[in-house]
C-alpha cells in the first residue's frame, strides 16, 4: 500500500497530468475556436505554414526537420502551435547573453593555456581536432597530465574514495543521476567529513535525471550537511523548450588537480552493487595534472549558470602540476546545446575521417544522424575495421529497437556490429588507429549529440589509448556479432514498428 500512495503521489505523476492538462486545453480550446471561428483557423493554419517553413530553413539535423514535419504537416491546426512551444530551435536573447558570457569568461580562464598549435609536429590531423576545440569550444589541449583508464565501475569506485579522501581545498562534482546507496552513501559520508574540515564542497545534480532517485528538496538536504547544492534545469510542469535540455555530464574534481569523468554517474547500478538490466559494463577516466583545470573551469561556468553569480575562478587555480614525463596529449572537452555549435558531433566525424586501421566504439544506443551514419558507412567501405558494441539487455525497451533500426546500413557497409550479453553496455568510448581516443558522457543518439550538456576527454598519443582498445577487445569476446541475416525473418509488425520508431526518434 505505501509503495502504491508513493508511486500516485510522487511528483512525476503531478507533473506528468499537468502538462497533459495543458496539451489537453490546447487541443480543446484551438478544435473550439477553430470549429467556430473561421479567421482563427486560418490564423492556424498560417502558423503551421510558417512552422513548416522554419523547419526547413533552419539549421537543424536533417532527421529532425523530416520527424516534425511529419508531426505538423499532417495536423496543420494543432502541430504550428505545438512545434514552435517545445520543439523550435529559438534562444532567447538573454540565453544567447548569459551563453556568450559563459564562454567569454571560460576562454579568459584559460587563455594562457591555449597552446593546440604546439600539436602540429604529431601532423595536421592532430592539430585539427584540437584546434577546433580550443577555438569552437575554449578547450585547451595540455600535456603534463597523467591519465588512468577505468574498464568498470567497480574499480573506479575505490578509487574514487581514495582520491576524495585526500581534498584539501575543494571537491566539485556534477551528475546527471545520484542515488542514495552504497556508491553515494561512501561518496556522501566523506563529502560530510570534507566540509565539517572545512574544505569546500558543491554539488549538481540534474532534476530530470533525479526525478525517480532523488526527492524533490534534496538540495536543501545536502545545505543542512554543509555542502552546497545547485539543481540544474528544475523540472516544471510546463511545456517548454527547456524540457529539452539536460545536464548530462559526469565532473568529479578534486582540488583543481585530480578529475573523473566518464560514463558512470553515482548509483548502485554503476558498480554493479544492484542488477537492474545484468552486469553493467561501463567506464571511466581520471585525471591528475595540468587538464584538470579546464575541467574546474566548466563545473565552476556551469555553477555560475545556475546560481547567477560572477564568481573569480582564479580562486581555485592550484599551483602548477609537477613535470611529468611524456603522458601525450589530454583535452577535456564541454559541449553545450545553447551555442549551436554540436562539439561532441565535431569530436566523434573528426576521429572517424582521421581513421586509417580501426574505429572501434562502445555505446549504449545507436541512434545516429545522417552525418554520423555517412561517416562510418564511408570509413567501412574504405578499408577501415568498425567495429560498434552496444547492449544485448536493454535499459529501454523502445530505445533498444531503434537502436536495432539503425543496423542495417552500417552493416550493408561493412561496419561490424556487436551486441554485450551478459547486460547493459553504458560506456561511451571511441578509440582509434591506437592514436586517438575519446572518453566521457556523449552517447551515439540525438539527445547527446544536439540537446543535452556532454563532457569528454579527447586523447592523442596517451599511454591509456592501449588501455582502452584492450577494454574493447576483452569486450567483444562476451558479445556476439550481428548479421543482416537476422533482419530476413523479423516479423513485418516489428519491421513497421523499428521503421515508425527510426523516423521518430530524433524526439525521443
Amino acid at each position: 500500500m505505501k509503495k502504491i500512495l508513493y508511486i500516485l503521489f510522487h511528483r512525476s505523476v503531478f507533473v506528468a497530468l499537468a502538462l497533459l492538462a495543458q496539451m489537453a486545453t490546447l487541443f480543446f480550446m484551438v478544435s473550439i475556436f477553430s470549429e467556430y471561428t473561421q479567421p482563427f483557423y486560418w490564423c492556424c493554419i498560417a502558423l503551421s505554414v510558417f512552422a513548416a517553413l522554419a523547419i526547413v530553413g533552419s539549421r537543424m539535423e536533417p532527421g529532425y526537420k523530416i520527424a516534425w514535419l511529419l508531426l505538423v504537416l499532417p495536423f496543420p491546426v494543432f502541430g504550428g502551435i505545438f512545434y514552435l512551444m517545445i520543439g523550435g530551435g529559438y534562444i532567447p536573447k538573454r540565453t544567447q547573453k548569459r551563453m556568450q558570457g559563459m564562454l567569454e569568461k571560460s576562454a579568459q580562464a584559460l587563455r594562457e593555456d591555449f597552446k593546440a598549435d604546439d600539436l602540429l609536429p604529431l601532423g595536421g590531423d592532430a592539430a585539427g581536432q584540437a584546434n577546433y576545440l580550443e577555438r569552437r569550444a575554449a578547450c585547451p589541449a595540455y600535456t603534463n597530465t597523467e591519465t588512468e583508464y577505468f574498464p568498470l565501475g567497480d574499480t573506479a569506485f575505490p578509487r574514487i574514495l581514495e582520491e576524495l579522501d585526500k581534498a584539501k581545498k575543494y571537491i566539485f562534482l556534477e551528475y546527471f543521476i545520484i542515488q542514495p546507496g552504497v556508491f553515494w552513501d561512501s561518496i556522501l559520508s566523506i563529502l560530510e567529513r570534507k566540509a565539517a574540515e572545512g574544505v569546500e564542497v558543491r554539488v549538481i545534480y540534474d532534476d530530470m535525471g533525479c526525478m525517480f532517485t532523488l526527492p524533490r528538496n534534496y538540495d536543501e538536504i545536502l545545505i543542512q550537511k554543509g555542502i552546497q547544492c545547485r539543481v540544474f534545469n528544475r523540472f516544471l510542469p510546463v511545456m517548454s523548450l527547456r524540457l529539452n535540455n539536460r545536464d548530462h555530464r559526469k565532473l568529479l574534481i578534486i582540488d583543481g588537480k585530480t578529475g573523473f569523468t566518464g560514463g558512470i554517474n553515482l548509483a548502485d547500478e554503476y558498480i554493479n552493487v544492484q542488477e537492474r538490466f545484468g552486469h553493467w559494463k561501463d567506464s571511466a577516466i581520471l585525471l591528475e595534472g595540468d587538464a584538470v583545470w579546464s575541467m574546474t573551469v566548466m563545473f565552476l561556468t556551469m555553477w555560475d549558470n545556475i546560481a547567477d553569480w560572477n564568481e573569480d575562478f582564479e580562486l581555485f587555480r592550484p599551483p602548477p602540476a609537477p613535470v611529468r614525463p611524456w603522458t601525450g596529449y589530454v583535452q577535456p572537452y564541454t559541449d553545450t546545446p545553447l551555442d549551436r555549435e554540436t562539439v561532441g558531433q565535431a569530436v566523434y566525424l573528426n576521429m572517424i575521417s582521421k581513421a586509417k586501421n580501426y574505429i572501434y566504439i562502445t555505446t549504449p544506443y545507436l541512434v545516429i544522424d545522417v552525418a554520423t551514419n555517412t561517416a562510418l558507412c564511408n570509413a567501412a567501405k574504405s578499408g577501415v575495421d568498425v567495429r560498434i558494441i552496444t547492449p544485448h539487455i536493454p535499459d529501454k525497451r523502445y530505445v533498444f529497437e531503434v537502436t536495432r533500426a539503425h543496423y542495417p546500413p552500417l552493416l550493408e557497409a561493412g561496419v561490424k556490429i556487436y551486441e554485450y550479453t551478459p547486460g547493459f553496455i553504458h560506456a561511451k568510448n571511441f578509440v582509434v588507429d591506437d592514436r586517438f581516443a575519446a572518453v566521457g558522457t556523449v552517447n551515439l543518439d540525438y539527445r547527446s549529440l544536439f540537446l543535452h550538456f556532454e563532457d569528454g576527454v579527447w586523447l592523442c598519443e596517451a599511454p591509456c589509448i592501449r588501455d582502452i582498445r584492450k577494454d574493447f577487445e576483452a569486450t567483444l569476446k562476451n558479445s556476439e556479432p550481428y548479421s543482416l541475416r537476422k533482419f530476413k525473418h523479423l516479423n513485418i509488425l516489428l519491421q513497421l514498428y523499428r521503421s515508425i520508431l527510426r523516423v521518430f526518434a530524433p524526439l525521443m
